[in-house]
């Protein structure tokens, strides 16, 4: 899709919400004079640094204006978003939302049910998705031009599968944010001053992220790639598999994706 096709955001100033407008902005997919942004206050300050955004407080002038509508509102205020967009695609990343809720709200027939996260400001969320039986194929390019200009993106076959990725790569990183936090912790149980554990840990991640999204192995390659070097690091990852934190790491997931599926 090109910079001339309008979109709307409904909850455009919301962290999500400005993040992926800055994404769709920064990178061109729209321009700020064909952004329609509706949020409850209508604040036309809220996109100084992009002159011509539209603003509103009415769901309605965007589903109106828009061809294709991005719903990022909390999922407990899913049912005030409440429009016409009968001829228009609409795209969610409310987490916990199903399909069939989202063609309640907006009258839509061609509709998509996505996740992203605040990453997508700097292009580094993963925003996977799924459609509706209705959804064309030039909405999928333009679902794809939307989440490319976020980051990485795939269609999944199922909003099964959605939720699954609501509760791993939801908009906060908690799950990899707990592991560093255990990992700080022992370092500080260890005598070492908390800011440079903290920074250490950061580092940590930074760097094994970059070079697993870099690189051609899998995770698992990582793991057995170290368990053959048979050093340190061999001996920490070998006492962990014979531990129960793989199964815990799932109950965990398991209570996450519960909850995913009883929010909406």
């Amino acid at each position: 899709m090109g910079p001339d096709r309008a979109i709307g955001i409904v909850g455009g100033t919301g962290m999500l919400g400005r993040a992926i407008a800055d994404a769709l902005l920064d990178r061109q997919v729209v321009s700020a004079r064909q952004l329609w942004v509706a949020n409850r206050s209508g604040a036309e300050g809220a996109f100084d640094d992009h002159p011509g955004v539209n603003m509103t407080t009415s769901h309605q002038a965007v589903a109106d204006a828009c061809d294709v509508i991005l719903l990022v509102v909390p999922p407990a205020s899913a049912a005030s978003i409440a429009m016409d967009a009968s001829e228009r695609l609409v795209i969610s990343v409310m987490a916990g939302v199903s399909i069939a809720q989202l063609g309640t709200f907006t009258c839509a027939r061609r509709i998509i049910r996505a996740m992203s996260s605040p990453a997508a400001r700097e292009g580094l969320a993963y925003s996977p998705w799924c459609a509706s039986d209705d959804v064309t194929a030039g909405d999928r390019k333009s679902a794809v031009a939307i989440f490319e200009a976020c980051g990485l993106t795939d269609e999944v076959e199922s909003e099964a599968h959605i939720e699954c990725f609501t509760a791993m790569t939801g908009p906060v990183p908690g799950f990899v944010a707990f592991y560093a936090k255990a990992m700080v912790d022992y370092a500080e149980t260890q005598g070492i001053a908390p800011d440079i554990a903290n920074r250490a840990v950061r580092q940590l991640f930074l760097g094994a992220g970059t070079l697993m999204s870099t690189g051609t192995m899998t995770p698992a390659e990582h793991v057995t790639q170290m368990i053959n070097y048979a050093g340190t690091t061999a001996a920490g990852l070998q006492e962990m598999d014979r531990s129960s934190i793989t199964k815990d790491i799932a109950k965990g997931l398991d209570a996450a994706v519960a909850r995913t599926r009883s929010i909406g």
